[in-house]
């Protein structure tokens, strides 16, 4: 019976993706006394109320003595919204069950105990793998102090990313080319290096799919970058340029925020964005910047578009840089989801874990 309601939570929880950074997905569901759904609701984006204080305000009274099913721990601490535990309490209802527990430290089992203590039966662990899967970026962050990091890229049957002469437009075909925008839209941030901007002059943006659209990043160690260009025009999408301290006294281009990192590199700008609130971020760079972010530990999952192309070419880019790999028992392994197909692509991803 449980499972079927989570169920339920766990879909109104995705209806928020992309939306509720730095906050988890969160759905729920209220039960009446006789087991009949009488409120709703889910996290729509941060800032704004959470799932259990939506579905409660449903509910009505309808929910005292009734059932609360929550995808996530209620919270205990006052952030930019009361607590929902003193909600759930107010409310008079008599059981949670929920997904998962909050790591959050704010909360920890906090919640839990809280409501416990006021004499709410609590159950735990319903669907808890379904719904650590739906958070897997929110976990990774408050767990690492990173985002959730996707690494992505288009490529030929022959593992090409551009023609000999660098031409990479377009590798994939349309369908495949608005799956990316999807996937921009639950992204907290794209991340591309300077070299990127210079040779495709890139956009990176949802195409509208997400308000706000998510911030555009650009990691330039010497700032070389062309005075015009696409991402700096900031009046639909916000940009961020991040260097080291060897561009300090260089010019930045007029529009994007401009970060000085200790260091040009993935790990520390990774930090930074989840200082500011990114559970998810996508880098779509070149070889060599990709192959930095999977050292430094800033790829927890590749997702490879593979086009039915053969583009040839001894030199032709290929989608990362030296790994420093010299033998195979050395090399990277993941877990392969089910490939799907897109148009006449095929989306393989590959998870290397947290």
């Amino acid at each position: 019976m449980w499972n079927l309601w989570m169920r339920r939570a766990l879909a109104l929880a995705a209806l928020a993706e992309g939306r509720t950074s730095p906050n988890p997905l969160v759905g729920a569901v209220v039960l009446n006394r006789e087991g009949r759904l009488v409120g709703e609701g889910f996290h729509a984006r941060s800032g704004e109320p959470h799932a259990e204080v939506g579905a409660l305000a449903q509910a009505g009274t309808a929910a005292a003595g009734g059932t609360l099913i929550v995808t996530l721990e209620p919270c205990c601490h006052h952030g930019r919204t009361p607590p929902c535990s003193r909600a759930v309490l107010q409310a008079g209802v008599a059981r949670v069950v929920v997904a998962l527990e909050d790591p959050d430290p704010r909360v920890a089992g906090g919640g839990i105990a809280q409501l416990r203590k006021a004499g709410v039966v609590v159950i735990t662990g319903v669907l808890r793998q379904e719904a650590a899967e739906q958070n897997r970026a929110f976990l990774h962050r408050v767990r690492t102090g990173r985002p959730w990091g996707v690494l992505k890229w288009a490529m030929g049957l022959d593992g090409r990313t551009a023609l000999p002469n660098g031409t990479s437009q377009w590798i994939s075909g349309a369908d495949s080319r608005r799956w990316v925008h999807q996937l921009r839209a639950g992204c907290d941030a794209v991340i591309v290096g300077g070299g990127t901007v210079r040779a495709d002059d890139p956009l990176l943006t949802s195409r509208g799919r997400r308000d706000p659209e998510p911030l555009r990043v650009v990691l330039s160690r010497g700032l070389d970058l062309p005075a015009e260009a696409q991402l700096w025009d900031t009046a639909s999408a916000a940009t961020l340029v991040a260097h080291g301290p060897e561009a300090a006294g260089k010019q930045a281009p007029n529009g994007p925020e401009r970060l000085e990192l200790e260091q040009c590199e993935p790990l520390p700008l990774m930090q930074h964005l989840a200082a500011r609130g990114c559970n998810q971020v996508l880098w779509e760079c070149g070889s060599e910047l990709a192959a930095a972010a999977i050292r430094q530990g800033c790829v927890q999952e590749v997702a490879a578009v593979l086009a039915p192309k053969l583009m040839g070419g001894v030199a032709a880019r290929t989608p990362l840089g030296e790994l420093g790999f010299t033998a195979m028992d050395q090399v990277l392994c993941g877990q392969l989801l089910p490939p799907r197909p897109i148009g006449d692509d095929w989306l393989l991803s590959l998870r290397l874990g947290g």
